[in-house]
């Protein structure tokens, strides 16, 4: 039986509309395309949403060399959860998930679709666990903040997954991996963190400074990216075994462990580049990397 004459044959059946067009949307899918890249996103404060700077100017760059994406499926160091977790609504809320910031910054709305259809493409890939399927949550600024400059028309779908913090880092990296087809149905996985992340170490009066670093800040950061181009993944995902750096580096794990979701996904013919790659207020680094061929 063909499409339409599945389509046809349901007209008989007692489903409502809604339920029609659930079906439909399910048997659309999401067909086989060229290996779409991978992006690891430094998002940094969330003024970055609304500043003209050159963090912005590099995501816009990027998102010049990407293939139009189907849809995004985005892992933020900003959604922990006790489990994992895809939204599945049709239209996600914008989260102002911070305080202390301008009035323009909480203005600032970023209407893209949901995608039902990839939340349900995403729990259906994952093998290693059960994913919970989330009406709540929405788009929170780890998300929204980094991908408003690569797609800004709000025109391509996007769906988050959840940062189960119960579990190790190499749980994640194999959660990860499982992800891989995914990028050959036509979908852009980006996660959004940062490499080096700690706000209580923040030279708060050097923020404006370009390029400023602690010396553990700036000592890490060259590990990570020689790890990152060497394709050394296992000593990414044993962060805590690399010493003092890492550890001021990454006081808590939920801004780095989106780079090892990234890293899960690259292919072993595949390069790493990076970008954005400066530090912010001492103690963090806004570097960022793509995965994939141009």
């Amino acid at each position: 039986m063909n499409r339409s004459h599945f389509l046809q044959s349901l007209a008989v059946l007692p489903f409502t509309t809604m339920e029609i067009s659930s079906l439909t949307t399910l048997t659309d899918g999401f067909g086989p395309t060229e290996t779409m890249p991978a992006l690891f996103l430094g998002h940094g404060s969330p003024m970055n949403a609304i500043e003209e700077n050159s963090f912005v100017q590099g995501f816009r760059t990027i998102s010049k060399t990407l293939p139009t994406p189907k849809a995004i499926l985005c892992v933020s160091a900003h959604w922990e959860t006790p489990g994992t977790f895809v939204t599945a609504m049709d239209h996600p809320k914008t989260i102002h998930d911070f305080g202390g910031f301008p009035r323009a910054l909480y203005d600032v709305q970023y209407p893209a679709p949901g995608s039902p259809a990839l939340a349900q493409e995403t729990k259906q890939t994952i093998h290693k666990t059960q994913v919970g399927m989330d009406q709540q949550w929405g788009l929170d600024h780890g998300a929204w903040s980094v991908i408003k400059h690569l797609y800004p028309n709000a025109n391509v779908p996007v769906v988050q997954l959840s940062l189960d913090y119960r579990q190790t880092p190499q749980y994640h990296y194999e959660l990860a991996q499982e992800l891989s087809a995914l990028r050959n149905k036509g979908i852009l996985i980006v996660g959004s963190g940062n490499l080096v992340h700690n706000l209580r170490m923040v030279a708060w009066d050097k923020l404006n400074a370009d390029n400023y670093g602690y010396d553990w800040a700036l000592t890490a950061n060259e590990k990570m990216k020689k790890f990152i181009l060497d394709g050394d993944h296992k000593a990414l995902v044993n962060f805590r075994g690399q010493g003092r750096e890492f550890d001021l580096s990454i006081p808590t794990p939920e801004h780095y462990l989106p780079l090892l979701y990234i890293l899960a996904l690259q292919h072993k013919s595949e390069s790493a580049r990076i970008f954005n790659d400066k530090a912010v207020g001492g103690a963090l680094t806004m570097t960022s990397v793509r995965i994939g061929d141009e």
